[in-house]
């Protein structure tokens, strides 16, 4: 009987088992599938006048065909669940998408700066659930604020500046304990701001019917209240004693709360907390100033690599600022997915980690711990140069020519030497002006170098993309749709547009000075203006009449010269080098520093050999 007994339930747990897994794999199958159908509903619903969205194409039954789409970032590359989406300034028009409702386990969503229009939908919760960060800010978005998003408690930013919202802002917003940030600036609200308790980052501004905030008028009825609060205060006074005694001894019970909260939040970074126990892991450093740091030491710099500490983000990882205990600072990358093993990963970083140019950030060294790959960078004090070309702010200071044109020589010297120089040689295939880091001195420092090649180790001279990846929006060389290979001259383009960012302070992907009809990109815009004998229209305001318009011009025409359609006729990357060389001699931005000289090979291809230049040589 006890053998019958055992198999019948053995038979019953495994039935059970199978329901189980039955049931686990029909809702992930469907997640996936909603998550499919979630970006195919957006696409349809919105306008995409500038072609942006062209990559979204449904014909493809592979799994994690999404996460290459433009914008969208998944849990996993090889998995078909939207974890972010990002589609800022790209133009788009039409409605609030209602499709996101099928995006179930989103958790960013930023829609900023398109043509956005009419009211967002009542039921909110239905959209962004699960959303952290909402950024609907500088759209035409109108109607009033739905009080609906009160409910959608993860959220720790909310954006929706510079849209035509009118009504009161809901002040059952103050519900959410996680916010950060709050901005509704420049919209049409009225009456009683939120008073949120974790006193966020808040901004009311240019909203003349609000009221209440320390920045804005008194509320009508404010003095009743006032009187009325001295009254409420006596009787909460005489409580004080009482209240003090009583808080003591809930002191102890309270500290145990909190951190059960802490440890339940599902916003902390789990993965943070699991390498917490590996002490012992040292870092491999290639200097000896922070040569005795350890894995703890990099956790306390970061305070445990919470969110707070990110200072940019991309496709292959998260960059956070590390302050050490005497005061100085270092930026920790932390990749995404390298696809090596430890041995694989240390053997490569061992390559990369000799490569050192005064022109490319310094990589100090790296660590390996259970599943993640960390790399230690110096901290560059004065960011990227998208964020000083393109300052928030209307009164934002304006980037000075000197130092423009300081970043784009030494830039170009930079890759330059990445091309033809370095062993072995390197191709970026993600230039941007947010790979172009500046030191306090504004000395520009090249960024992500080492990774083009530690994703995707193979001859990087002629590679293929990372994961079928483009690089950042707007700096596309043309070719790379056709062919899905990168070249030494796809990288010029790209650095070309950097260069017309420089000149005309415009974004790659939208000009604000173009007229309203014109609906192309920054490269378009220039060849238009290139066909009207107009590129003088282009330059930046800011630059212009102050004694060096002729410099100013040479360099746009060797950007324009980069972005030629055909890859042949783009200068190399050390004759752009050159080119800029020469504009800015007079300035002397180089001081006993390496110089490269060109040679043949015997393949034809421009090799490099290093001399010495004096300061103030001609």
């Amino acid at each position: 009987m006890a053998p019958i007994q055992t198999m019948a339930t053995l038979n019953t747990r495994t039935v059970m088992f199978v329901c189980v897994w039955i049931l686990i794999s029909t809702t992930y199958s469907n997640a996936v599938q909603s998550d499919i159908d979630c970006l195919r509903s957006i696409k349809d619903s919105l306008q995409d006048p500038e072609h942006l969205l062209s990559s979204w194409m449904f014909n493809n039954n592979t799994e994690g065909f999404i996460c290459r789409f433009t914008g969208i970032e998944c849990w996993h590359p090889d998995e078909s669940k939207v974890l972010n989406i990002r589609l800022s300034d790209m133009g788009l028009k039409g409605r609030f998408p209602l499709g996101l409702k099928n995006c179930t386990s989103l958790t960013g969503l930023d829609l900023s700066s398109n043509k956005l229009d009419g009211p967002l939908p009542d039921n909110m919760t239905d959209y962004i659930n699960f959303v952290t960060t909402l950024d609907l800010s500088s759209n035409n978005l109108s109607g009033e604020i739905p009080v609906s998003i009160a409910n959608c408690s993860f959220l720790n930013v909310i954006r929706l500046d510079n849209n035509r919202f009118t009504g009161r802002i809901p002040l059952e917003l103050r519900q959410l304990s996680r916010i950060k940030e709050f901005s509704v600036a420049n919209n049409g609200l009225t009456g009683q701001v939120p008073y949120f308790q974790n006193a966020p980052q808040l901004n009311y501004a240019r909203n003349p019917g609000l009221c209440g905030a320390v920045s804005l008028r008194a509320c009508q009825g404010s003095t009743k209240k006032t009187h009325m609060g001295v009254i409420i205060g006596a009787a909460i006074g005489g409580a004080t004693l009482a209240a003090l005694v009583v808080g003591g001894g809930m002191m102890f019970f309270m500290r145990k709360v909190v951190r059960k909260k802490k440890e339940e939040d599902p916003d902390q970074n789990k993965w943070a907390r699991s390498i917490k126990g590996t002490k012992k892991i040292k870092l491999s450093m290639f200097e000896n100033p922070v040569s005795k740091m350890r894995l703890s030491d990099l956790m306390k710099a970061t305070n445990s690599f919470s969110k707070e500490n990110i200072i940019g983000s991309g496709r292959t990882g998260s960059l956070y600022k590390a302050t050490l205990e005497d005061g100085s600072s270092l930026m920790i990358k932390r990749l995404h997915d390298t696809q090596h093993s430890e041995k694989e990963f240390a053997s490569e970083m061992a390559t990369l980690g000799n490569i050192k140019h005064r022109n490319l950030v310094p990589l100090l060294g790296f660590c390996v711990t259970k599943q993640e790959r960390f790399l230690v960078y110096k901290y560059m004090p004065n960011g990227t140069l998208h964020d000083n070309l393109h300052p928030v702010g209307d009164n934002a200071p304006h980037m000075e020519w000197w130092a423009r044109l300081k970043v784009a020589l030494g830039a170009a010297k930079g890759f330059a030497w990445l091309h033809h120089n370095c062993n072995p040689r390197i191709l970026h295939r993600n230039i941007s002006s947010k790979c172009i880091l500046l030191d306090q001195e504004f000395e520009p420092k090249i960024s992500d170098f080492g990774l083009a090649r530690l994703m995707n180790p193979v001859d990087t001279h002629l590679s293929t993309f990372v994961n079928g990846e483009f690089g950042d929006i707007g700096y596309v060389a043309p070719e790379y749709a056709r062919t899905l290979v990168a070249t030494p001259k796809g990288d010029v383009y790209s650095f070309g547009v950097v260069l017309l960012e420089i000149v005309t302070g415009e974004k790659p992907t939208y000009v604000a000075k173009a007229p309203e009809t014109f609906k192309g990109n920054l490269v378009e815009w220039i060849s238009d203006l290139s066909g009207q004998s107009k590129l003088h229209d282009s330059i930046d305001e800011s630059l212009v009449g102050k004694g060096y318009d002729n410099e100013v011009f040479q360099v746009l025409k060797i950007a324009c010269s980069c972005v030629l359609p055909a890859h042949k006729e783009r200068p190399t990357m050390f004759e752009v080098y050159q080119f800029l060389r020469s504009i800015g001699e007079k300035y002397n931005f180089t001081t006993d520093d390496e110089l490269l000289m060109p040679t043949e090979s015997g393949d034809g291809d421009i090799e490099l050999i290093v001399a010495r230049e004096t300061k103030g040589r001609k």
